[in-house]
């Protein structure tokens, strides 16, 4: 039995050694595991930083290469800058979309995109035509490689397509003279060239080039950053127009209006064509009024550069306007803005003289002025007998001679000479001007025409042509589409005057408007309706 025993216990003492060994080794599995695990995910992480810096080094080479293929791209020399042109409208030549524009720089076609399977990546497989530009970004790729081109002798390609004016570049514009070469080899005077006729648009080139006189608006649309919060297409594309005019770094000696005149149908709602001939009255109206609304964000008062230049003040009193006891008397004198004044010629003659020929007449700027001398009465359709006085001079005058008559059968136009002075024009010697801040002296009123916009041919088949004064240059030059010819002053006084755009002389400017200063007159902000009533009327 005592064996029995012992052997039970020595069994048992056994069996919890086994348990103890197993227990053990259980305990030590997890860590062997543990240790494998933790050495084997220490290698994936040298492996991983190891494969990270070989992707860093290869990254790098890359955007090494990419930056040395930048700078030495091998096809800069197939680029073509005749064959620029920038002033049609940005869209592609195959899908006609707006959006996402490049131009080829061989062949100076518009496409869309530069990715696989767009017209530019197709165009350069196609054409072997491998230097696009991005007409947004100004940005140049080389495709179909798509690497971004850096280098500085692309730099007059952008100016081309969006030149810049710093404040002293545009305050040369008037002092220093300069000539430019195009890439054809013709010479031009940097604002003095053509602009294209689309097709019957001669009546919107005159008045974009009498415009390009006025300095105070050329200044302001020169420069960018002065409307650049102005979200209006109209205003953008005029400023492009007016900054490409006076480009001298253009690769030709013209401009085409086209994009402007894009905006123009947009905004006109189609008034003004591209293929029908407009009056250039109605248009510099129109196109006054418009850059004058977008810019001051009311259509009626506000302030801009436009009714700064342009705008004046009549006082119209009707004749027996009165009322009551007084009816016979003259009402009480009212007074509008204007932008442009309307003189009316005198009639032609009907017959012929003895030569068999008819007499054309001729008549000074001072006799056709008496329209606003405020004692002459004039018969306004249905508005009675009224009387003119200018009340308020602007910095610029704007004369419209009023030769077409219509009727609703034709257009008879009339041929009468208006003989003027190109320089000194005194208008206090001819109708009545207002006073100054002191009430005894007159404000100073002598003009000098920079500008001349006249007419040829019959009514309805006829042509215009401006003859504008270079500041700079000191000279006159005839333009008249693509034509620009340098002329006499003695010819400017020679033609069938249409409108004519006066300035007052820079003295008499700055006393002008230190007076008004002075007095608080200026800035009677006048509304844009109110200012083609009182045109229309006067």
């Amino acid at each position: 039995a005592d064996a029995a025993a012992a052997a039970a216990a020595a069994a048992d003492a056994a069996v919890a050694k086994a348990a103890r060994v197993a227990a053990a080794g259980a305990s030590e599995a997890p860590s062997a595991r543990a240790a494998a695990m933790a050495a084997a995910l220490e290698e994936d992480d040298e492996e991983e930083e190891a494969g990270a810096q070989d992707e860093f080094q290869r990254a790098a080479a890359r955007r090494e290469r990419l930056g040395r293929l930048s700078r030495d791209c091998p096809y800069l020399d197939t680029v073509n800058r005749s064959v620029l042109d920038f002033d049609f409208e940005k869209c592609c030549s195959v899908s006609l979309s707006p959006t996402n524009i490049y131009a080829c720089l061989v062949c100076g076609k518009y496409f869309q995109g530069r990715g696989p399977n767009t017209q530019a990546y197709t165009h350069s497989l196609e054409s072997q035509h491998h230097v696009f530009m991005n007409l947004d970004s100004a940005k140049v790729y080389c495709l179909p490689d798509q690497y971004e081109v850096v280098d500085r002798s692309l730099d007059d390609i952008r100016y081309v397509l969006n030149p810049t004016f710093t404040p002293a570049q545009v305050g040369e514009l008037d002092v220093k003279r300069h000539w430019s070469r195009g890439l054809d080899g013709t010479d031009y005077l940097t604002g003095a060239i053509g602009l294209n006729n689309l097709k019957a648009t001669d009546y919107v080139n005159v008045v974009l080039q009498a415009l390009m006189r006025v300095a105070p608006v050329r200044n302001f649309f020169l420069q960018t950053e002065r409307y650049s919060d102005c979200k209006s297409l109209m205003v953008q594309r005029f400023g492009e127009l007016t900054r490409k005019v006076w480009n001298a770094r253009n690769f030709k000696g013209h401009v085409s209006p086209h994009e402007f005149m894009q905006a123009v149908l947009a905004a006109s709602k189609r008034r003004f064509l591209v293929d029908a001939q407009s009056d250039p009255v109605d248009f510099l109206s129109w196109l006054l009024h418009q850059l004058h609304q977008d810019l001051s964000g009311k259509k009626k008062g506000g302030k801009s550069v436009i009714n700064r230049c342009f705008q004046g003040e009549l006082e119209v009193t009707t004749v027996g306007g009165g009322a009551g006891a007084d009816a016979d008397a003259d009402a009480k004198p009212e007074t509008m803005p204007f932008y442009m004044l309307a003189l009316d010629l005198p009639q032609a003659p009907l017959f012929q003289d003895v030569m068999e020929k008819n007499i054309i007449p001729q008549v000074p700027l001072f006799q056709v002025l008496k329209k606003f001398d405020g004692d002459t009465e004039y018969e306004v359709l249905r508005g009675g007998r009224k009387k003119f006085r200018v009340s308020r001079l602007p910095r610029y005058l704007i004369m419209h001679h009023k030769r077409f008559t219509r009727n609703n059968f034709f257009v008879e136009k009339n041929p009468t000479i208006v003989t003027f002075p190109v320089k000194n024009l005194q208008l206090s010697d001819h109708i009545p001007v207002p006073m100054g801040p002191d009430g005894v002296t007159p404000v100073p009123s002598k003009y000098n025409l920079v500008a001349n916009i006249c007419h040829d041919g019959k009514p309805n088949v006829g042509s215009y042509r401006a003859m504008v004064y270079h500041r700079a240059d000191g000279n006159w030059y005839e333009t008249q589409d693509l034509t620009v010819n340098e002329v006499l002053p003695q010819q400017v006084v020679l033609t069938e005057c249409y409108l004519q755009i006066y300035e007052l002389q820079p003295e008499a400017a700055a006393a002008a408007v230190g007076g008004a200063a002075a007095a608080g007159a200026v800035g009677a902000g006048g509304a844009s309706g109110s200012g083609a009533k009182a045109m229309d009327t006067a």
